[in-house]
């Protein structure tokens, strides 16, 4: 009986110790910060209003030029500039932005979110789980997630361009400028110009998400440090915009042509037949690459604070989830 005493006294301490131990296993655990699909959302969304605003009167100045057939010069594209400030104001270089906004935000959430996503099924994949994606993983992770974005977006971006080429009076809204095509033109005008888009988001975002992962991956190895400075990942970013816009732009211009035939007069339907306008009237450098000095302003400024501010943007959610706060 003593015995039996002694030995139910002698486990207790065993079993005591080991709930004990549990719970600050359990702690830790729900301590480790999370990062999900509807953070990676948001600061995707963030990101793309920011730099899309900044850069808005040259976007609005390069789309008029890519769209007519006038020669595009530098002095042409400031003096167009100037004239729209001096006939309706400041906020008149700012004309399409709401509609650019409803387009960029939920096109820059999905694009980041779905790059995150594909970067973590790739990885799987291949087997770099948590690891930096090979060279051609890392192109597709990016193509990807540009091509998601532009196919569950398109429409915006046609409602974008008719607003940034027409006069005030003759769409007075995006919900006006959806009525006023389906009406007149018919539900398929709102997809017109979506093959060249497609065409060109391929290389474009493939190129822009791989310059710019790779340019961080030699960075660390380089530096030996875990994350670069923000003036750091703006000059990454910036050459990332500089070398993937200049790749994909013919088809941005073919894309403004379809989707503003219908406000400019033009027959432009098909890719080939609007290219082949284009080389007829205005040949390759004129004409295909119009707009380009302006896109190497604005877009390396653009690509650089959006994925800057993706990155920091990211860091301070993480930083937020450590802290206990908006946990989902």
């Amino acid at each position: 009986m003593a015995h039996r005493v002694h030995d139910h006294q002698g486990r207790l301490p065993v079993t005591k110790a080991t709930v004990l131990a549990l719970p600050p296993s359990s702690q830790a655990k729900d301590l480790r910060p999370r990062w999900t699909a509807l953070d990676s959302l948001l600061c995707g969304a963030f990101a793309g209003a920011v730099a899309k605003t900044v850069i808005a009167p040259l976007d609005r100045t390069k789309i008029i030029f890519q769209v007519s057939s006038n020669r595009f010069s530098a002095k042409e594209a400031f003096r167009l500039i100037y004239c729209t400030y001096m006939k309706g104001g400041l906020l008149s270089l700012w004309r399409g932005n709401s509609a650019t906004m409803v387009r960029v935000i939920p096109y820059a959430a999905i694009q980041f979110c779905s790059h995150d996503q594909y970067k973590r099924l790739l990885g799987s994949y291949y087997g770099f789980q948590g690891k930096a994606l090979p060279p051609f993983p890392r192109f597709l992770a990016g193509s990807l997630a540009g091509t998601t974005a532009a196919i569950l977006t398109y429409p915006l971006d046609m409602v974008r361009a008719r607003m940034a080429v027409t006069a005030r009076e003759m769409y007075s809204n995006i919900m006006h400028v959806f009525v006023r095509i389906s009406q007149e033109e018919g539900v398929k005008t709102l997809y017109r110009g979506f093959a060249p888009t497609i065409l060109g988001v391929i290389p474009y975002a493939g190129i822009t998400f791989f310059t710019y992962e790779t340019l961080k991956k030699l960075h660390t190895e380089k530096t030996k440090r875990p994350q670069p400075y923000p003036y750091e990942r703006l000059a990454f970013g910036a050459c990332a915009g500089l070398i993937g816009q200049s790749a994909s732009y013919p088809l941005d211009v073919v894309r403004r042509r379809m989707q503003t035939a219908g406000v400019t007069g033009s027959s432009c339907s098909t890719i080939l037949g609007t290219v082949r306008v284009i080389l007829a009237q205005e040949g390759v450098v004129h004409g295909l690459y119009k707009g380009l000095s302006m896109n190497w302003l604005k877009g390396p400024i653009a690509v650089g604070i959006s994925f800057t501010t993706f990155d920091l943007t990211h860091s301070l959610l993480l930083k937020v989830h450590q802290m206990g706060y908006f946990t989902f």
